[in-house]
């Protein structure tokens, strides 16, 4: 999270030549991955850090197994946790240009790579509409998720 992106870029580059990763689809995984994984950790941990053990032994003790002990008591009490992790990981991989810069194919590019290039080489109109699709689906996600929470609010 402190290492600035170049610099990150130029290690990970160096160590995927070695490794024979640069230009692979398992080293795209890998790489972000490893950009992503703080990103994650830190608000899982939070959620189950205030997760109480003891909610998942009561539903043992009810006669739940544990994957439906999991499902059922564990898995909603953390969600939100989860969900904002896998938010952040998608948001950092999506926003990470330098990486993919430096790891690409001409066969494999992210999106966020096709764009920059776009806009750096030549005019072309995929670029707007790449942007408003991104805009329409924030603007969406952010109107569902208000609706529900005032739905959740007047229902208490």
């Amino acid at each position: 999270m402190i290492v600035p992106g170049v610099v990150l870029a130029i290690g990970t580059y160096a160590v995927f030549l070695k490794l024979q990763l640069v230009g692979t689809l398992a080293g795209f995984v890998m790489a972000h991955t490893v950009l992503a994984l703080p990103f994650v950790i830190i608000p899982v941990t939070a959620s189950l850090r205030g997760f109480d053990r003891r909610l998942e032994d009561a539903a043992a003790s009810l006669g739940a197994s544990r994957w439906t002990a999991f499902r059922s008591v564990t898995l909603p009490l953390v969600a939100p946790g989860v969900a904002s992790g896998a938010l952040f990981a998608f948001v950092t991989s999506f926003d990470e240009v330098v990486v993919s810069l430096f790891i690409q194919s001409p066969y494999l590019q992210t999106l966020p790579v096709k764009m920059y290039a776009s806009v750096t080489r030549e005019t072309d109109p995929t670029i707007a509409a790449a942007a408003t699709m991104i805009i329409v689906l924030t603007t969406t996600l952010v109107l569902v998720a208000t609706f529900f929470v005032a739905r959740r609010t007047r229902a208490k």
